[in-house]
């Protein structure tokens, strides 16, 4: 049920910094037109560390709801606390998420042996799947592949979000891993290239700005038409690179804005673009028809 294009969706929000409901009610609506496969609810691109737990869980609720179940709805949900992640996935759970994404505690920088008794404790007491999320360039952390392994093997753990932009680490846990186990791109630029090697698909950044192109270069990879695939993965090429010329999700938020699809807002420590970005932004925009 899960695969292709699942966008990593903002929380949009309003010049005071709160939660624009009407905005993110458009949103979902316009990647259910594009073709988008799934949405991931309050990941690091929807601002999951400067919600509160209560506008966390509501965000979640929210999505679903108007989702509707036509397509599936993954809650991000990981913490570096074990208290709030719990607090996070059981929420998800009750508000009806089809999955949970759990970053690896970021900051306390435990072990491997620590990353592992972490993802086990939740997914043995929350029943919902669960999808791992390696991202060590934000989090000081890296879950090696024998770890990945060893949480394969744990009820409601069904895959994981790589977002080293490693092959050979996708490589390493497909030879590690006998049980069925899926795969996620956590990096645009590579995605292309990850999924042609086995991955599922992409958790994607870009697909907020291009849902539609992001949407068809999935498909016609899980089709077999990689030169289709390869003209689109061209034509996103420079928008994938400037939507990370500062830290996500300060160039994507302020895409939209320039798209007229949210307002300018985005909370503390985050700020706007910074104005030696903003025409590059601008130029990716319009090659991809954004603008």
């Amino acid at each position: 049920m899960l695969h292709g294009s699942m966008v990593a969706l903002v929380t949009p929000m309003s010049g005071e910094g709160e939660i624009d409901w009407d905005s993110l009610e458009s949103l979902i609506d316009w990647h259910l037109e594009q073709g988008t496969h799934a949405i991931v609810a309050v990941g690091t691109t929807g601002e999951s560390a400067t919600l509160n737990i209560q506008e966390h869980v509501d965000v979640i609720r929210f999505v679903v709801k108007q989702v509707a179940g036509r397509i599936p709805v993954v809650a991000g949900t990981g913490a570096n606390s074990i208290h709030e992640a719990m607090e996070l996935t059981q929420g998800a759970k009750d508000a009806n998420a089809d999955a949970c994404l759990l970053v690896t505690p970021y900051y306390n920088k435990p072990t491997q042996e620590g990353l592992y008794l972490h993802h086990r404790y939740i997914a043995e007491r929350v029943a919902i799947p669960q999808i791992l999320y390696n991202v060590p360039g934000r989090t000081a952390v890296d879950m090696q592949a024998d770890t990945v392994a060893r949480l394969a093997g744990v009820d409601n753990i069904i895959g994981i979000k790589d977002a080293t932009a490693d092959m050979d680490r996708l490589k390493e846990m497909q030879s590690k891993i006998d049980q069925e186990f899926l795969y996620f791109s956590g990096d645009d630029e590579t995605a292309l290239q990850f999924m042609q090697l086995g991955g599922h698909g992409e958790i994607s950044v870009t697909a907020n700005i291009a849902p539609k192109l992001v949407a068809d270069m999935c498909e016609f990879i899980a089709n077999g038409d990689l030169p289709s695939a390869q003209q689109i993965d061209e034509r996103l090429a420079p928008l994938n690179r400037v939507l990370f010329l500062e830290s996500n999700p300060i160039p994507v938020k302020w895409a939209l804005a320039q798209m007229g699809r949210v307002q300018q807002s985005i909370r503390l420590p985050l700020t706007d673009l910074s104005e030696p970005f903003q025409a590059q932004v601008l130029v990716a925009l319009e090659q991809v028809g954004a603008i």
